[in-house]
């Protein structure tokens, strides 16, 4: 029962101690002269320096405000009474500008976000051109140079005969393989698809491969329009033969020679000796 009793008044001291110490707190966090250093602290007013001067007969007598701002205080602590505003939260506070500058770096991250969200979007978007891998799924591919170019694809790489090479008849292959056209025409061709191949096959930017369609393309036309002449050209070579082996009168005797100017106007007086 004594240990019991003993407990109790324990407590109850405990619990007396707690409410005196409390009541002490709350009397210092209501100082005034702490609340004077708060405003000054923040935005609401730069002064009130507290505790404040006493006089008498013209002799300080406040001996708190001696030793905080007075004659007897630190020189900090004058040079600081004494100073410029530097509140950290008023318009102009480094707090507030330390604000401002933060609101400016967010907003500065988020369009670098944006740029670089941007940038990797392009990227891939880029490197969905780059790869040769999506080349057959281009618009522009689909819409045009595909059917353009299909006639290359077609084309034998090795022809052999008038056929494949697109010739009118065995007699025409002949003679451009005889004058060595056939064997330019074949190293023209294995050029065109080669370069229509690497277009078609390698890593590039999508500008640069449509460029090279188009300039596979144009020697294509060039290389179809090149055998078209060689045709018609020998077809129309081959007919002047027949035309002259069949017409033999065309054709100038074995010895004949050219007659000299003397003989030339000789021959001329004696056709028109009788009309004069």
């Amino acid at each position: 029962m004594e240990n019991l009793l003993k407990k109790i008044s324990l407590l109850q001291f405990l619990l007396i101690a707690a409410t005196v110490f409390g009541q002490l707190s709350v009397k210092r966090l209501n100082d005034p002269s702490i609340v004077a250093q708060h405003k000054r602290m923040v935005f609401q007013d730069w002064g009130d320096w507290r505790p404040y001067p006493k006089y008498f007969l013209g002799i300080q007598t406040n001996f708190a405000y001696a030793t905080v701002w007075g004659m007897w205080s630190p020189k900090i602590n004058r040079d600081y009474k004494d100073g410029e505003d530097i509140r950290p939260l008023k318009a102009t506070g480094v707090q507030n500008q330390r604000f401002a500058q933060l609101k400016y770096q967010e907003e500065e991250a988020k369009k670098i976000k944006a740029a670089s969200d941007t940038i990797y979007k392009r990227s891939v978007q880029d490197f969905a051109h780059w790869t040769s891998a999506t080349v057959d799924a281009d618009p522009l591919w689909l819409l045009y140079y595909k059917r353009m170019l299909k006639p290359i694809t077609e084309f034998p790489d090795t022809p052999q005969n008038f056929i494949e090479w697109r010739l009118k008849d065995q007699q025409t292959f002949e003679t451009l393989s005889n004058t060595g056209t056939i064997t330019r025409l074949q190293e023209e061709l294995d050029l065109i698809k080669e370069k229509y191949s690497m277009s078609r096959s390698m890593d590039m930017p999508r500008g640069k491969r449509f460029i090279m369609y188009h300039e596979t393309l144009i020697r294509w036309r060039k290389f179809v329009r090149e055998l078209r002449k060689y045709n018609n050209k020998t077809t129309l070579l081959t007919d002047y033969k027949n035309i002259l082996k069949n017409h033999s009168n065309y054709a100038l005797p074995p010895a004949w020679t050219p007659a000299s100017d003397g003989q030339i106007v000789q021959n001329i007086m004696n056709h028109y000796k009788h009309r004069f």
